[in-house]
């Protein structure tokens, strides 16, 4: 009886492993995937009240549209702008962050966007220092 459940088993076990494979690479293949240019800007020194406006560029490199549902910046200097419409396959899009240049320093700051891509969420960050004047 026992070897009998036991070839049983190893009959089964290829056929179970290969359903569950499928079904993985199948969901994989109709999901968005986003991959941006640089996931670091690096402002470099800048001057006090210098434009703090920089984009993280991104492709959808997945087979499905990307929709943007939020992006959120670690505190008020840091302003992110997501795009309002979807991405569709293929395509690239923008996120707009503004940082606050009147505050002298350096600075290392986070986006965290919120996406219905493979990878979510999704953190990226800005740093660099605001020179006094």
């Amino acid at each position: 009886m026992k070897k009998l459940a036991f070839i049983i088993c190893m009959a089964l076990a290829p056929m179970l492993t290969f359903a569950q494979q499928a079904t993985a690479s199948t969901d994989n293949t109709l999901k968005p995937i986003i991959k941006f240019e640089k996931e670091v800007i690096d402002y470099g020194t800048i001057a006090h009240n210098a434009d703090g406006v920089r984009y993280f560029n991104f492709k959808n490199v997945g087979s499905a549209p990307l929709i943007i549902k939020s992006v959120k910046g670690s505190c008020g200097c840091t302003v992110p702008t997501k795009p309002e419409e979807p991405i569709m396959p293929g395509k690239s899009g923008q996120i707009k962050v503004k940082y606050a240049t009147d505050r002298v320093g350096r600075f290392t700051k986070t986006v965290t966007i919120i996406s219905n891509a493979t990878e979510h969420p999704k953190v990226v960050r800005i740093k660099g220092e605001v020179l006094k004047d």
